[in-house]
């Protein structure tokens, strides 16, 4: 599954937390805003809708190391659209485990970032396309395990790093904004969609059909959509008019 030139996917989000669909806010324990049974049916009816690929985020694995992996496998066995998934991939065996899954494009966070050669070798078996690097970011520095470990680095920094390493995709999450429903900022969008020639998914505090129309001009290539869906705030077939990229 690799990104379309002048496309700009819309990705609705499915965040699984003990076996249910749910939306946190800033990815913290306890802040549930949104729950929801059977996340496989809740995946399924975005595919119902018109999304092309779904994000999956398996907070489990993020918080408590605990895979979910029976949801996921449900999940995958539901849809027919591409699935990316991220969340808890802590371990060179199991991200080659959701790889075989035919999980379409996997998410690498902190052990991308701690063991780059982890991404090399995953590009190399599986082809770049598949193998996504999360640069997470807060106060304008990237973060970590869970979003709880700030290093020194900005998401500008590690980018073409990782592009050397073999990753075929950039998920970038500014979690100054995110779950907050306050709408997101252009910039440091637009200092990482310049600062590389990889492919950047967008992620944070999306709100609007006007977040979206300021999105397709940054050159983003796909944005993820969370909350805002969950709580009627953007109706997803409003959204995919959106998946032109103005050039």
């Amino acid at each position: 599954m690799s990104f379309e030139e002048n496309k700009m996917l819309i990705m609705p989000a499915v965040d699984i937390r003990n076996g249910k669909c749910v939306q946190l806010v800033q990815g913290k324990p306890g802040s549930e805003q949104v729950v929801i049974d059977n996340p496989e049916k809740v995946a399924l009816s975005w595919q119902e809708q018109g999304a092309k690929t779904v994000h999956i985020i398996d907070l489990d694995g993020t918080i408590d190391g605990k895979t979910s992996l029976p949801t996921i496998k449900k999940i995958v066995n539901e849809l027919s659209v591409p699935v990316q998934l991220g969340g808890g991939i802590r371990s060179l065996e199991y991200a080659k485990e959701l790889l075989d899954l035919d999980i379409d494009r996997v998410i690498i966070g902190t052990m991308g970032i701690k063991h780059p050669e982890v991404i090399h070798e995953l590009s190399e078996e599986y082809g770049s396309d598949r193998i996504m690097i999360s640069l997470d970011s807060k106060d304008s520095k990237v973060v970590i395990k869970g979003w709880q470990e700030k290093i020194d680095k900005t998401p500008e920094e590690l980018s073409n790093e990782f592009k050397e390493h073999g990753a075929g995709s950039i998920l970038f999450t500014n979690v100054d904004v995110e779950g907050l429903l306050n709408g997101f900022y252009t910039e440091p969008v637009l200092n990482l969609v310049n600062s590389t020639d990889l492919p950047v998914v967008y992620s944070g505090g999306v709100t609007s059909t006007e977040d979206l129309a300021k999105l397709n001009k940054t050159g983003v290539k796909g944005v993820v959509i969370g909350s805002a869906l969950y709580k009627n705030k953007i109706n997803l077939k409003d959204a995919l008019k959106y998946e032109e990229v103005v050039e």
